[in-house]
């Protein structure tokens, strides 16, 4: 328990720097160019960066110690952010290190992910799984409610400052907490090809029926991750500042937390993935409801009701985590998170452009009928194959926790990357 309480508390200081410097930089952005597009591209750059190097970089977890992959990774965020705290800088060179901040998250993340079932096995797998779940959900939640006060009273910088900070206590505690493991795979000459390795963990998730069905329940969340992309202009429809946006941003994972407090909690393995497919619809039906410009009480309660019917991601993962085998965790986790932080990225990036046409409002309705659409065709396929899904795990004790992050932010759904936004989390 000493080496889990280790990695719990890196994600703890981890999780609320980044939620800060998020509200920090949707701030900064938005009062400097009024921009819905600039502020969602912002925002997007915490996802993108998977699209161009994650999948690859994500299988260093499996060729080298996964604790010091997540120290060396924690340690070079930490300069990167670092110099954006103390050099002023133009936005391109703003966004050009939040981009290798991010991209250094995809290798940190699967390493967790891939090291916390040789942490904990059977029922404390399942019970701390779980608990980081709702850790980061929680998190996410302060960390947003609190970050436009913090920001008002530090200002950005020193929010960012806080950020560099947290990178540097997760390593001090990473080193301290964590015995190190050998490598998972032998360095050999055709291991160390890291796009083979991104080809052999695109086979083994996507050759499944099963792992497929389960990663595409994952990446739903580029749907319902849109409002939080949105949440600094749609505040400023209701004259709102930076406690507007931290509330607007805070929606979601406080829906998160009571949902999959609840789902984990009062329902059976067995059923929650039976109820899957229904709760994946519900993380996108609220958001249709934007559509008739509700007051901002109304936008709270539609987001938070999106946020509780995310709690499927917990069913989704521990069924992951059962079909993935041992040696490809790193490379399977790292492909699944790589793909939701690019979904949520580029559906960000999207709805902040169509914004700037349309209004936020209308924007946040239109992802609400598409994720609907999504969700309720993997649902028909889903309900003829969880039949094998309920018996294969039936046979072995299910980790019972989400992989996201992102949600992550998403995250969240199955992993939560540890960069400025981690939507919801692997394991």
């Amino acid at each position: 328990m000493r080496e889990f309480r280790a990695l719990w508390l890196a994600q703890v200081l981890s999780f609320v720097g980044d939620q800060l410097a998020q509200v920090a930089l949707a701030v900064l952005v938005y009062e400097h160019t009024n921009s819905a597009l600039l502020t969602a591209l912002t925002y997007a750059l915490t996802y993108v960066p998977p699209i161009v190097g994650g999948p690859v970089l994500s299988g260093l977890a499996d060729l080298f110690p996964r604790r010091t992959v997540m120290i060396v990774c924690d340690v070079l965020r930490a300069g990167l952010v670092t110099v954006m705290a103390l050099v002023a800088m133009p936005f391109w060179g703003l966004c050009a290190l939040v981009f290798l901040m991010v991209l250094l998250g995809a290798p940190f993340t699967a390493a967790r992910a891939a090291v916390l079932p040789d942490v904990l096995e059977g029922d404390r797998y399942v019970a701390g799984s779980a608990i980081n779940n709702i850790t980061h959900q929680a998190t996410q939640m302060l960390g947003f409610l609190a970050g436009g006060a913090i920001v008002a009273a530090v200002g950005t910088y020193g929010t960012l400052a806080m950020d560099a900070a947290t990178f540097v206590l997760s390593a001090v505690i990473l080193v301290g907490g964590l015995a190190p493991r050998p490598a998972s795979k032998r360095r050999e000459r055709d291991s160390l090809g890291l796009w083979r390795g991104t080809r052999d963990g695109a086979r083994l998730v996507f050759g499944d029926l099963t792992l497929r069905a389960l990663v595409s329940f994952a990446w739903l969340c580029a749907f319902y991750v849109v409002p939080e992309g949105l949440a600094a202009p749609y505040a400023a429809t209701f004259g709102g500042g930076a406690a507007t946006v931290g509330l607007l941003m805070a929606a979601m994972p406080t829906g998160m937390v009571a949902g999959a407090f609840l789902f984990s909690r009062f329902v059976r393995p067995a059923n929650r993935l039976r109820a899957m497919g229904w709760m994946s619809m519900l993380a996108c039906l609220p958001l249709i409801g934007a559509g008739v410009r509700p007051p901002l009480w109304g936008v709270v309660v539609l987001w938070a009701l999106s946020g509780a019917g995310s709690a499927y991601q917990i069913a989704a993962n521990a069924a992951y985590v059962v079909a993935v085998p041992a040696e490809g965790r790193g490379q399977a986790f790292g492909l699944a998170q790589s793909g939701l932080l690019a979904g949520q990225g580029f559906g960000i990036l999207v709805g902040g452009a169509a914004a700037q046409v349309l209004g936020p409002e209308t924007v946040v309705a239109f992802a609400g009928v598409l994720g609907l659409s999504a969700a309720t065709t993997l649902t028909v396929t889903w309900n003829q194959i969880r039949g094998g899904v309920i018996a294969a795990m039936r046979k072995e004790p299910p980790p019972d926790a989400a992989p996201a992050d992102a949600s992550g932010r998403a995250a969240r759904p199955l992993a939560a990357g540890r960069a400025v936004r981690r939507s919801a989390p692997l394991p």
